[in-house]
C-alpha cells in the first residue's frame, strides 16, 4: 500500500479524519505533559517555601508577594471588625458557611487580611460581631495570593451597584477589589491562619491539604499518545485490508 492509496479520492475524507484524531490526541498529550511540568513546579515552590523561616509583619511588609504563596508568615496589630468581609461557600465538616476576612491592622499604619475561618451562614454582617475577637492579636499562617475567580471557568464577583459602598460577601478573596472599599492600604496577599485541631469554636481556621504527588498526569499523557499511534499505525492497516477484498464503496467510517 502507497502514500496515494491513502490519499486516493475514495479515502481522502477518512485519512484527514484520521490524521485530525491523531494531532488531537497528541496535542492532548502535550497538554498533559506541560500540566505536569506545572505540578513539579508548584511542588517545588510549596516545599521551598515551606523550608523558609517566617516573615514577621509589619517588619517583612516591604516584600515582592508575588512569589511568596505558603510562605510562613507571623503577624502582629489590631483587628478592624468594622470593615470585615466574608467568603460565600465554604464548608466545615460539609456544613455550608462563609470564612471571615478580617483586616489586621500594622504597626506601620498598612493592614493585612485575615482569614480567621469557618462561621456558619449569617447574611447579616451585623451577625459576624459575635465572631469577635480580642483586638490586639498576634496571627500566624502563610500567605495566600489574591483571587478573583476560580481555576476553571467560574464568573468574578459583580460589580458594585449605584448608590452601593461595598460588599459584604465575597466568592473570591480578591484583595484588590477589596482594597477598593477598605480605608487602609492592604498589602497584596492575605494570610490563612494555622489551623488548631482542638478549636471547634467558630471562627475555625483553615488551610488547604496540599497533594505533593504528581497526579495522573503523566499516565494520561501516555495514553494520549498511544491512541495517536494506534491511529497512525492502524489505519494503513485498515486501508489495505479494504482494499485488498476489492470492497467496492466506503464504510461507515470513510463516509463520515
Amino acid at each position: 500500500m502507497t502514500l496515494l492509496q491513502v490519499f486516493s479520492r475514495r479515502w481522502i475524507v477518512a485519512t484527514l479524519i484520521v490524521i485530525a484524531g491523531a494531532a488531537l490526541c497528541a496535542r492532548l498529550g502535550i497538554w498533559q505533559l506541560d500540566r505536569l511540568q506545572q505540578r513539579r513546579a508548584a511542588n517545588a515552590h510549596y516545599v521551598a517555601m515551606e523550608s523558609l523561616a517566617a516573615l514577621s509583619l509589619p517588619r517583612d511588609s516591604k516584600q515582592d508577594w508575588a512569589d511568596m504563596e505558603y510562605r510562613s508568615v507571623v503577624a502582629s496589630g489590631h483587628y478592624d471588625f468594622s470593615q470585615q468581609v466574608a467568603l460565600r461557600n465554604q464548608a466545615y465538616h460539609d456544613q455550608y458557611g462563609y470564612h471571615l476576612l478580617t483586616p489586621l491592622v500594622l504597626d506601620d499604619g498598612t493592614a493585612i487580611l485575615v482569614d480567621r475561618g469557618w462561621i456558619p451562614p449569617e447574611n447579616d454582617s451585623s451577625a459576624w460581631s459575635a465572631y469577635d475577637e480580642p483586638a490586639e492579636a498576634t496571627v500566624a499562617g502563610i500567605a495566600r495570593l489574591s483571587r478573583d475567580r476560580a481555576d476553571l471557568g467560574g464568573q468574578a464577583d459583580p460589580e458594585l451597584a449605584s448608590g452601593q459602598t461595598r460588599l459584604d460577601l465575597w466568592a473570591f478573596p480578591n484583595v484588590p477589589r477589596i482594597q477598593e472599599q477598605v480605608s487602609y492600604q492592604l498589602l497584596p496577599v492575605y494570610i490563612q491562619l494555622n489551623p488548631d485541631g482542638n478549636d471547634t469554636q467558630p471562627p475555625i481556621p483553615y488551610q488547604p491539604e496540599v497533594d505533593l504527588s504528581e497526579g495522573p498526569h503523566q499516565s494520561y499523557a501516555m495514553q494520549w499518545f498511544s491512541f495517536a499511534a494506534l491511529l497512525l499505525v492502524g489505519y494503513p492497516f485498515y486501508v489495505r485490508q479494504h482494499s485488498a477484498r476489492g470492497t467496492d464503496r466506503p464504510t461507515a467510517l470513510e463516509e463520515t
